[in-house]
């Protein structure tokens, strides 16, 4: 099990019995619910068939009590493969039988998981539409390898989207609970694949709270910011809204905003790290009596980025440093400095405040070098953070790779011979197509030996005809650039 799980539900195998079963229809939610849903699920090659259809049965579940078109709920399906996929667009389902079918009949894609991708279409879809409702991304994934997700999650949640998760327990948690829009305990979900069943009940509420029920709702949280949202009560020609917010101690001022009848959220700014404040909504309208709305909330701890750096794409020649949180509104451009220790010539990188990563390529194999990410941030102060940086050795390749033909023999053998660097050697792999001369239309298999370093030869049996054979050196940090060459059967020839 990978990382810290805010929801993990393991049953014993009669109660995931049990769960695989459809579960009853449960009543109908109230008609007055409004909101877009975006379903964002993880089609990729990573998610298993059955993994798959696991999901889609489970959204075609939660959904189901939802009365659905203009008006009322709508529902559309981006699928995460190599390339992101609309199986369906918001207005193309205004009726439960039509959304169900349409769920039963989607096909997996398989590819790569090119989550950053798929969310640009999503950013089109929720943020580009018509409509003034709450609009949610639930993100259905197995969590592996999510990607650089950050940005265009807080892009989306900074619009107004509130982000909702359900993951498999194989779920990259780290990068999951930072996206997630808050509080996670009712909108992260890490669960079995077989027992996901028993979080319908939950996610739906979360889900009534944000586009049904006439609340006032915390969708994104910053140190300094919050965003408030609420299903929307007045039209721009029915009346406006008193918004009213305040820290909860005793000597600290209120502040008021007068919004428009057509307002369904706003942004709180210049907020205290670590304060809790209280907010109230107050619809004002003639036409008739309106119930104030409240909420309390508590902003976030003071981080000022870079607070993580890490690295990956760790090469012979180049690294890639990442660092994080995101600032766009804090910090006005980053620094990168980076040396060979102890005493390397120091190079500079200057970034923008949108980068979150850059590739130091160029660099010299085995080395260690000391990198530090600085950030500027707009009220003149610096921060930076240094890590150390190991680049990968240049492996030895293979010297040589002779074949020779073994005459005489019932089945075609080859003689494999070869010379490689003997420092840090530990072994070789080497492989080669086998055919099954009893049956020369039978498919051809992958056959593959590996060998100690005292070995710098080998007998290989049934060798198909125009075969590939492969010799690899291994060594203690790693495998080295091996040698391929053909064995030519027919003409006598070994290549």
């Amino acid at each position: 099990m990978r990382g810290i799980f805010l929801r993990c539900v393991f049953l014993w195998a009669t109660l995931q019995r049990s769960n695989r079963q459809t579960a009853a229809v449960p009543a109908s939610v109230s008609s007055r619910c409004e909101g877009d849903i975006l379903l964002l699920q993880d089609s990729s090659g990573s998610v298993a068939n059955h993994d798959f259809s696991c999901f889609l049965r489970f959204a075609s579940n939660l959904l189901r009590p939802f009365s659905l078109g203009r008006g009322h709920v709508r529902v559309a399906l981006l699928q995460v493969g190599t390339s992101p996929q609309l199986e369906f667009n918001l207005d193309d389902h205004n009726n439960q039988e039509s959304l169900q079918t349409a769920l039963r009949t989607v096909s997996q894609l398989q590819g790569d998981t090119n989550n950053v991708a798929a969310l640009e279409v999503a950013q089109q879809i929720l943020t580009k539409t018509e409509g003034n409702g709450p609009k949610i991304l639930l993100w259905l994934t197995d969590g592996v390898q999510p990607g650089d997700v950050d940005k265009p999650m807080l892009e989306l949640k900074a619009q107004g989207v509130s982000v909702l998760i359900v993951c498999t327990i194989y779920g990259d948690y780290q990068v999951l609970k930072r996206v997630v829009t808050p509080p996670l305990v009712s909108h992260l979900y890490s669960v079995d694949i077989d027992s996901i069943n028993i979080i319908t009940e939950d996610l739906r509420t979360a889900i009534i709270k944000i586009i049904c029920a006439e609340q006032l709702n915390v969708i994104h949280l910053t140190s300094h910011s919050a965003v408030l949202q609420w299903s929307p009560i007045l039209t721009a020609d029915s009346g406006y809204y008193e918004l009213l917010y305040k820290s909860v101690r005793t000597t600290s001022p209120e502040f008021r905003k007068t919004l428009s009848g057509d307002y369904s959220r706003a942004e709180l700014t210049n907020l205290q790290p670590e304060t809790t404040y209280t907010a109230s909504l107050r619809p004002e309208s003639n036409q008739r009596l309106f119930s104030t709305l409240s909420v309390d909330f508590t902003t976030l701890p003071d981080v000022l980025s870079p607070a993580e750096v890490s690295l990956s794409e760790s090469g012979p020649h180049q690294i890639r440093v990442s660092w994080g949180p995101l600032q766009l509104d804090r910090v006005q451009r980053y620094t990168l400095e980076y040396g060979a220790i102890p005493s390397g010539r120091v190079q500079i990188m200057a970034l923008t405040n949108q980068a979150t990563s850059a590739l130091l390529t160029g660099l010299e194999p085995g080395t260690q070098y000391l990198v530090t990410v600085n950030a500027l941030h707009v009220d003149g102060k610096e921060r930076a953070m240094s890590v150390r940086a190991c680049t990968q050795e240049v492996l030895p390749a293979l010297v040589d790779l002779q074949l020779a033909p073994i005459e005489g023999q019932v089945v075609q053998e080859v003689q494999a011979a070869w010379r490689a660097h003997t420092e840090g050697l530990e072994g070789f792999w080497v492989s080669w197509e086998k055919q099954n001369y009893q049956n020369p239309l039978s498919d051809r298999s992958i056959a593959t030996i590996y060998l100690p370093p005292t070995t710098p030869s080998a007998q290989l049996t049934h060798v198909a005809p125009n075969s590939r054979v492969c010799v690899s050196p291994v060594y203690r940090s790693g495998r080295g650039d091996g040698i391929c060459c053909t064995a030519n059967m027919h003409s006598g020839l070994l290549n």
